[in-house]
């Protein structure tokens, strides 16, 4: 592989603005993530920590292996929604390693509501077991839940993807040899009692966790029945008379330690061969991807530019340079592992369609993970583009990205607009792992764009029925259109919405990636296989 040459001065005046700007950036992006992960008030911290209990990170940190790195997943759930009420919506989840194990971590943090589950915390629990079944990852649950928010019992209860989900996705994960481990470590109410009762193993606490269909209020008010929680289902109970619990527990740090000791006893998994490199640094310094992120997306930017600061030694092996060059191609390394890379150049024309379509078959049949590196406006549009067959041409690409079997990871950049964010992996179109930068736009279209379109739409329809449209009336329709995308289109809406796994600071990339490589090679790739395509 040939090392890329920077193009890029960064003593230019240009590169240190952009750098200004994006650190500006940078420092909202670490104050809120600083914010959304110090739990919940602090008068229910000293409650929490004057019962014994460590806090939810607390937990997940003894959890791993030591001097391991824990990825963790959505942190800004819920930002922005219920006046900030539940921060990374009162619920831990993640990816760490467990005595040489990779394995999603769910965390309930009962400083937040109690732990109780709104419609975002039913979504990132969801999520995160979906992940451990396309990756054939254990999960651990360290339990302490008020079960479901009652006050949004219409958006948690009863469709498809809500609570139930959990135990539905329990019972299939453990079907499919995929351990699943629950430390009770607080309360554990109602239908929130199946989530250790579903366990291969489960773990409880003394004197802090509880197991019970229904509380002692629920059976005071059902049978007149007068009994304490620790009664109705303590540790002392479920370890000794109803085998509900199969660990007794003296306290977090003595449940946590269980719960390694049961991963010393999971079998080793046949794991996907890929060939492997020794680790390199990027010849250029990956924190000058703060002077080249785009904070202004009117403006270009070379991709090649952010792949030479992620890859190992900058070198990257590109396909078709000199064909179709609004998408860039080729192969490379990260951390050691090999990957192919699809990155945007500018719009997507039928040649680049094709050109990528190729691509993904060459990953798909030699078996090698993919990264989108999406900075996207969409596919050209206009009558001579609809004649070539833009349409027909930009289905083999979507086609291509819908039936990869290898593990598909996409970052947004930049822009990730309209069928070029489904064209280039985004979250309808199952990558393993979907991540934004803090400066990305997700939406539809470009708010330019479309308070144009929605005005002349506007205009149109008063045409018709000879009337006018005001120009104030232009200009206050054009200005709201503007504002809402804008508010709409940030990674922080995407994120509160668990529309990706979160955000990211660009010089972490490449360690996120590599870590979404190496827990996909838990589960050997299926073969390649692409249906019908519109020759």
């Amino acid at each position: 592989m040939y090392k890329l040459e920077t193009k890029i001065d960064t003593n230019s005046e240009e590169f240190k603005r952009n750098k200004e700007a994006f650190k500006s950036i940078l420092d909202t992006y670490r104050e809120t993530l600083r914010e959304v992960k110090s739990s919940g008030h602090p008068s229910a911290i000293k409650k929490h920590k004057e019962r014994g209990k460590l806090l939810a990170r607390e937990r997940v940190d003894l959890l791993i292996d030591p001097n391991t790195p824990f990825m963790e997943l959505s942190p800004f759930a819920a930002y922005g929604q219920y006046d900030n009420q539940f921060p990374s919506a009162g619920i831990v989840t993640g990816i760490g390693v467990i005595h040489g194990k990779e394995t999603v971590i769910v965390a309930n943090d009962a400083t937040v509501k109690g732990g109780t589950y709104m419609k975002e915390t039913i979504k990132k629990h969801v999520r995160a077991q979906e992940i451990a079944m396309e990756n054939n990852l254990p999960c651990v649950y360290m339990v302490d839940s008020g079960g479901v928010f009652l006050h949004d019992q219409a958006n948690v209860f009863p469709d498809k993807y809500n609570f139930g989900r959990f135990f539905y996705n329990q019972a299939r994960l453990s079907s499919m040899g995929i351990p699943q481990i629950s430390i009770v470590m607080g309360s554990c109410t109602a239908g929130g009692a199946y989530m250790p009762a579903m366990s291969d193993e489960t773990i409880i606490v003394k004197n802090q966790g509880t197991i019970f269909i229904g509380g002692p209020p629920l059976v005071k008010a059902a049978t007149g029945e007068d009994v304490t929680a620790e009664e109705l289902g303590g540790a002392d109970v479920h370890t000794s008379i109803s085998g509900v619990s199969d660990h007794f527990a003296e306290n977090d740090h003595h449940a946590i330690q269980i719960c390694r000791n049961i991963f010393e006893t999971l079998r080793a998994r046949e794991k996907q061969y890929i060939e492997t490199t020794p680790i390199e640094e990027p010849a250029y310094d990956p924190e000058e991807l703060y002077g080249i992120a785009p904070t202004d997306l009117k403006k270009p930017v070379d991709s090649r530019e952010i792949i030479m600061r992620i890859v190992d030694g900058s070198r990257f092996h590109e396909f078709k340079a000199r064909y179709a060059p609004t998408i860039v191609t080729g192969f490379a390394n990260i951390m050691g592992y090999p990957v192919g890379i699809i990155a945007n150049n500018g719009v997507l024309f039928s040649e680049t369609a094709l050109k990528g379509a190729h691509f993904i078959e060459l990953c798909d049949m030699r078996k090698i993970p993919i990264l989108f590196l999406q900075n996207i406006t969409g596919f050209i549009v206009g009558k001579e583009y609809e004649r070539g067959g833009i349409a027909r041409n930009g289905a083999k690409l979507v086609h291509a990205v819908a039936c990869a079997n290898v593990p598909k990871f996409t970052v947004v950049f930049g822009g990730s607009f309209g069928a070029g964010n489904y064209a280039m992996a985004g979250r309808a179109y199952d990558p393993r792992l979907f991540f934004m930068w803090p400066n990305a736009k997700i939406s539809v279209m470009g708010g330019e764009q479309a308070s144009s379109v929605l005005v002349q739409v506007k205009q149109e329809q008063l045409a018709a029925k000879g009337q006018t449209f005001p120009k104030e009336e232009e200009e206050a329709m054009r200005k709201g259109i503007l504002e809402k995308y804008e508010t709409e289109g940030s990674a922080y809406y995407s994120s509160s919405r668990l529309w990706d796994d979160g955000i990211i600071d660009p010089v972490d990339t490449r360690k996120v990636i590599a870590m979404g490589i190496a827990m996909s090679l838990n589960q050997k790739f299926p073969e390649h296989k692409f249906g019908v395509v519109r020759m």
